[in-house]
C-alpha cells in the first residue's frame, strides 16, 4: 500500500530532529515554493539544512496530521531555541510536496480551563461529513470572525461541550465573545479580514485567515473539531506578518 501523504510529512518534519536525509525525498526541490517570509529559498538543500538543524538537539512532535486532496495540514510542537506551536500546510503534486505554508506562535498556557495549545483528540472521524464540516467552519469564520456578527456564535458553537485551547481564553464562550467585541470606536483588537483557505478531513477543519491584532498585520490559523454540526473544540496560532521589506522570498505569506 502506498504511503499516505500525511505520513510522508510526519517523517519529513521528524527528520528535522533526526537529521535523516531519506524523508526529504518527498519534496520536489526544483518546484518547491516556500511561503514562510522568513525562510530564504534555494540557499541550502533541505537534507543539508535538516542535518545541520539536528545538531542543535531540536525536538519535533507532530501532534496531529490530516489530508485534504492534494494538501496535508499538520499541528506541531517545536523545541528549538524557543518552544513553539505551529501549523504546517503542504501541497502535493505527482506524489511530492511542491509548496509550503506555516504559522508559528510561541507556546503559552495552559489556559484558564487547564488546556494546552495542543492537547485533545488527534484522529479524524466522520469522513463522510468532511464537506458539511468545511462549509460550517467557512460560514462561522465569515459570519462571526470577519463580519463580526457575534449574536450568531451560539448557532455555530456548542457552548455546553466547547473546549478552548487558546492560551488567553477558556471554555466559556463568553470569553470568546468578549475577545471579539468591538470597542466603543467600532475597532476590533482581533480583526479578521479575509479567508484564504479552508482545509478539512472528517471532523477536523483548518481555516487560514488574514487580518490584524492590535493594528499589527497578522495571519490566523484556526483549527476546529466538529460534532453533530456544531463546533466543539478549537486550537489556533496567530503570527505577526513581517513587513515586505524584511521578506527573504517573494512568494507571500498566503
Amino acid at each position: 500500500m502506498p504511503q499516505a501523504n500525511k505520513d510522508k510529512i510526519r517523517a519529513l518534519l521528524k527528520s528535522i530532529e533526526t537529521g535523516d536525509p531519506e524523508p526529504v525525498a518527498v519534496v520536489n526541490e526544483a518546484k518547491y515554493v516556500q511561503h514562510n517570509p522568513q525562510t530564504q529559498e534555494g540557499s541550502e538543500g533541505l537534507a543539508v539544512l535538516f542535518k545541520r538543524l539536528s545538531l542543535t538537539s531540536p525536538r519535533v512532535n507532530i501532534v496531529r496530521a490530516f489530508e485534504d486532496g492534494d494538501f496535508v495540514f499538520a499541528h506541531t510542537e517545536y523545541d528549538f531555541a524557543h518552544r513553539n506551536i505551529g501549523f504546517e500546510v503542504f501541497r502535493f503534486e505527482d506524489g511530492q510536496a511542491v509548496e509550503h505554508w506555516d504559522n508559528i506562535q510561541r507556546r503559552a498556557g495552559p489556559n484558564q480551563s487547564g488546556h494546552s495549545m495542543v492537547d485533545g483528540p488527534i484522529d479524524a472521524e466522520d469522513h463522510e461529513l468532511t464537506e458539511i464540516n468545511r462549509e460550517l467552519v467557512r460560514s462561522f469564520v465569515d459570519t462571526v470572525l470577519v463580519k463580526g456578527q457575534l449574536d450568531s456564535i451560539d448557532s455555530y458553537i456548542d457552548a455546553q461541550t466547547y473546549t478552548e485551547h487558546n492560551p488567553e481564553l477558556g471554555d466559556d464562550v463568553a470569553n470568546l465573545r468578549s475577545a471579539l467585541q468591538a470597542t466603543t470606536d467600532n475597532r476590533r483588537s482581533i480583526d479578521y479580514r479575509r479567508i484564504h483557505r479552508v482545509l478539512a478531513e472528517g471532523n477536523f477543519v483548518l481555516c487560514v485567515c488574514e487580518g490584524y491584532v492590535a493594528g499589527r498585520h497578522s495571519s490566523f490559523y484556526d483549527m476546529y473539531r466538529i460534532d453533530t454540526k456544531k463546533i466543539v473544540e478549537h486550537w489556533d496560532t496567530t503570527e505577526k506578518i513581517a513587513p515586505r521589506t524584511e521578506w527573504k522570498n517573494d512568494n507571500g505569506k498566503f
